[in-house]
């Protein structure tokens, strides 16, 4: 394989690992933002309780504390379903990092294979240039003989 083909060969995969990285990033930002979620029902939810508490301590109505019952069992009912997204969102995040890193391995072991053609085309360049010289030196030692 030329140089040229692995240095192409290298780009295509800089960029596979690029976007493997970018979906990443994207699906920890979602992960982090379900955990957010949650926090921000669970705040509210204690929020919701601290009012109900207040409420029974001055005498509430059935109907009031039917009405804050069935608030909070939705409260908890999101925040199951937020728990369901995180466990969802986390495992993506496994997926797509298992993703980026084997498609980084990819990356390196082009990278490593394109270094590995470079020295030897530097190596075989270097002999080329020297055996020139060589030539060169050579043809002066013969014109110098020869004068």
């Amino acid at each position: 394989m030329s140089i040229k083909q692995l240095d192409t060969l290298y780009r295509f995969e800089q960029d596979k690992e690029h976007k493997a990285a970018q979906r990443l990033q994207q699906a920890e930002q979602d992960y982090q933002q379900n955990i957010q979620r949650l926090q921000s029902v669970s705040d509210f939810r204690l929020e919701y309780m601290k009012r109900l508490s207040q409420r029974c301590v001055n005498g509430i109505d059935s109907a009031t504390y039917t009405h804050f019952h069935a608030f909070i069992t939705k409260l908890d009912n999101a925040s199951e379903q937020v728990k369901v997204a995180i466990r969802q969102a986390k495992a993506l995040v496994a997926q797509t990092k298992k993703h980026w890193l084997e498609q980084r391995q990819k990356l390196q072991a082009v990278e490593h294979l394109r270094d590995k053609k470079r020295v030897v085309l530097l190596k075989k360049a270097n002999k080329q240039e020297q055996q020139m010289f060589d030539e060169i030196a050579t043809q002066q030692f013969i014109r110098r003989r020869m004068t």
